[in-house]
């Protein structure tokens, strides 16, 4: 597990490289001083999980976390602050320890942080495609794929559309598509992707998923029809 630790002080760092050192799981790429050296870093780099102090000079921890969108690693944050708690947890990061930090306590949230990286994700791929996980605030929730009828971008968000309920994920269309299975899921537009098996029918420029209409782009029409078996 590829992690980077950031905070200014410098004996912080040394301390929280000793912890890292106690778990042989846990690579260490960097240690950075700054969280847009670090920005650098995880845009650069495949970064599992992040050790991230919040209060530093330019941009924050808390920026820092706000910033990272489709490429975002498991945060942890390590402060002597403990009033940010709730902003924190606002943020989904898996923990927030309090300096100083016993080695207990540091240990337990990397166990934390290891199980949410199985699971992990905004969408979650799975040995047999027949379900995702998907995260709700601290929860992550399983849903079968059978059950979703389409995606939809929504900013910085992707909307999934199921019969009788919508979730909302924290992600880009394009780094979810790059999960599902090709399938079963098949993009139409640039802001939506459908379950063939739940078209029912197609008119024109839009596609009819369980009586909603679904635009499809000309750019993407001629490799549906395709994926269509049309007779």
């Amino acid at each position: 597990m590829n992690c980077l630790i950031v905070d200014d002080h410098q004996i912080s760092r040394v301390v929280l490289r000793g912890m890292v050192e106690l778990d042989p799981s846990l690579i260490l790429i960097k240690e950075c001083s700054d969280a847009m050296d670090a920005h650098k870093e995880i845009m650069n780099n495949q970064i599992d999980l992040l050790l991230l102090d919040i209060e530093m000079p330019g941009m924050s921890g808390m920026e820092l976390a706000e910033s990272l969108k489709s490429k975002r690693p498991v945060i942890i944050f390590i402060t002597s602050l403990p009033g940010y708690a709730v902003d924190a947890f606002n943020l989904n990061v898996v923990d927030f320890l309090v300096k100083p930090v016993t080695a207990s306590r540091f240990l337990k949230a990397i166990e934390k942080a290891k199980e949410l990286i199985k699971l992990r994700g905004f969408v979650e791929d799975t040995q047999n495609d027949e379900f995702v996980f998907i995260r709700d605030s601290n929860i992550l929730k399983r849903l079968d794929m059978a059950d979703i009828l389409y995606m939809e971008a929504k900013g910085d968000y992707v909307k999934l559309n199921l019969k009788g309920q919508t979730h909302s994920i924290h992600s880009s269309l394009k780094s979810i598509e790059q999960k599902l299975p090709k399938d079963i899921f098949f993009r139409v537009h640039r802001s939506f992707i459908v379950n063939l098996s739940k078209i029912d029918s197609v008119e024109g420029g839009t596609l009819i998923v369980n009586h909603q209409m679904v635009p499809v782009s000309d750019l993407y029409r001629a490799a549906l029809y395709k994926r269509l078996q049309i007779l």
